[in-house]
């Protein structure tokens, strides 16, 4: 049984997948909210400061940046507990069926992912000091950077962890059982994975054109998952991209805005580092992995047609 086949086990009747997406949105987007909310009318002296600060960013208020950060980060790992319970409770699947289509997690697959992406994080982040230091300001302050370090270890893996089970996972699964064929799912997820970073204040400063960005890299997380029938790479992939992403280098127009080791503080603009990762970076990557793990097919597994395989449940059960 391939991925995306996995998505006819369990309950699968339209209002299982109803109450599920319900259930993680409020889960994710109302309960998880909650702490922010409380700390900000705590940071906040009257309701108009508060309702300001809510329509533009809470980190106006003066918050403690890494509190920010954490209070953010657990709108996600609330999410995450919220699509776990219906996954087990509602559709009646493991959750391992929305995360490989192997019988257990390959860990192996997920710090690969973890530490290809990570090195290629780290050396950009270096030449980038080196060949424009006068861009970057050292912000080294012990205390803060590691509390910044322990949170991002910690909560970050479960906000994207969220987002790839959620969108690589759940929906691409749904998706595909629905339109019986593999690229519906990997254009719509991706598009759709694309589309929520477009209220990061990156799009604002920088244009729509930087949809590209999030867009590709969507599809990249998308054909690494069906590649290789399973979200392990994926997973580490995203991981390591928002953890480093967190402690390396900050700037004050970015969606993360932490104690990090650097502060970009050049102007905001475009310039060929945004686009390098989709156009070169992700192809790179991708034959890599497909060089390690034997990928083959590529036609077949991108494009090819979902069908419900015959007796599924006894496959599980071997």
């Amino acid at each position: 049984m391939n991925y995306i086949q996995q998505g006819f086990t369990g309950k699968n009747e339209w209002y299982h997948w109803v109450l599920t997406i319900i259930l993680v949105f409020v889960g994710w987007q109302i309960i998880g909210v909650v702490p922010l909310i409380i700390s900000a009318a705590v940071y906040s002296e009257n309701i108009t400061e508060f309702l300001n600060a809510a329509a533009d960013n809470f980190m106006t208020l003066g918050m403690n940046k890494n509190l920010f950060l954490f209070l953010m980060l657990i709108m996600f790992a609330v999410g995450l507990f919220f699509l776990i319970i219906a996954i087990k409770y509602i559709h009646k699947r493991t959750v391992t069926s929305i995360v490989t289509s192997r019988k257990n997690i390959d860990w192996k697959r997920f710090w690969f992912g973890f530490l290809s992406w990570g090195t290629i994080v780290v050396l950009l982040s270096i030449i980038g000091v080196l060949l424009a230091p006068e861009n970057y300001t050292y912000n080294f302050n012990a205390k803060p950077f590691f509390i910044l370090v322990a949170i991002s270890i910690i909560f970050i893996p479960l906000q994207t962890s969220l987002e790839e089970l959620l969108f690589r996972g759940y929906f691409m699964q749904g998706i595909g059982v629905l339109a019986k064929n593999k690229w519906a799912p990997l254009i719509i997820t991706s598009v759709c994975f694309g589309l929520l970073h477009g209220a990061n204040p990156e799009v604002q400063k920088l244009g729509s054109i930087t949809m590209v960005f999030y867009i590709g890299t969507g599809f990249f997380y998308g054909i690494t998952t069906l590649m290789d029938e399973g979200t392990e790479l994926a997973l580490g992939l995203h991981a390591s991209n928002n953890m480093f992403a967190a402690f390396l280098i900050t700037t004050d127009w970015t969606v993360f805005q932490t104690d990090a080791l650097f502060i970009d503080t050049s102007e905001p603009s475009l310039t060929w580092e945004m686009f390098l990762p989709v156009f070169v970076l992700y192809p790179l990557i991708l034959l890599l992995f497909a060089k390690k793990y034997g990928w083959k097919n590529w036609l077949e597994k991108l494009t090819g047609k979902v069908v419900k395989p015959v007796n599924f449940e006894e496959i599980i059960a071997d």
